[in-house]
């Protein structure tokens, strides 16, 4: 029990550092605290969805070429499904929301979304080694988190400037997220370049945080 408790925290506290970081990117008008805990349970709750349609879709690659294999396992059933799954409860359920009014509150509430569906993965790595847990805080946690950062600004863009930018969104996280899998599913040396794609995508979505406050500020919404 007392390992079990343990594991749950190391699945948690993760996330909630990397809320509590983004979210101290937008101070000059900070959200409120009821939706960004929404937002972050409806990323929880994505979770069901998107394990039940990658049950169904990944039987589909089951014949083919094993590095193709990978690669539809990467960048469909996992990088297009929990990426596509994050952006439909943030697009569904908070962008007409009142609170929703900066550029830069589609990439708070989509890494919020992102920590929550994280949580929830984290939960079934939960009965094992703690060990397991402390590197997919360091590792697959921050991926969620930055992959659906920057796909939370083409969000933000499509609102208020450039209406269906949020495919472009969709696409760049989908591109990170399955790139991140495929090189851990490749393994052996090529698992090590992960890291270089996360400090790449860090820098990205730093570029884009920039844009978004210039931008908000610009327009007079911040």
């Amino acid at each position: 029990m007392d390992l079990l408790f343990l594991n749950i925290l190391l699945a948690l506290v993760p996330s909630l550092i990397l809320l509590w970081y983004f979210l101290r990117w937008d101070r000059a008008r900070r959200e409120p605290k009821g939706l960004i805990f929404f937002a972050f349970a409806l990323g929880f709750v994505a979770v069901i969805p998107a394990a039940l349609l990658e049950i169904l879709i990944d039987p589909l690659a089951a014949n083919y070429p094993p590095v193709l294999r990978l690669f539809f396992r990467a960048f469909i059933v996992a990088g297009l499904v929990e990426e596509g799954t994050k952006l439909f409860v943030v697009r569904r359920f908070i962008i007409d929301k009142p609170a929703f009014d900066e550029i830069m509150d589609g990439i708070v509430y989509t890494v919020s979304a992102s920590l929550g569906f994280a949580f929830f993965e984290n939960l079934f790595y939960s009965t094992g080694e703690p060990a397991t847990l402390i590197i997919r805080g360091l590792t697959a946690v921050p991926l969620h988190a930055l992959a659906s950062g920057i796909m939370g600004y083409f969000l933000g863009l499509s609102k208020f400037e450039r209406p269906g930018a949020w495919k472009s969104g969709l696409a760049l996280a989908v591109f990170i997220h399955g790139l991140y899998d495929f090189l851990l599913f490749l393994g052996g040396a090529f698992a090590f370049f992960v890291f270089p794609l996360m400090l790449w995508s860090l820098r990205g979505l730093s570029i884009y945080q920039t844009r978004a406050v210039r931008a908000d500020r610009k327009a007079g919404r911040s």
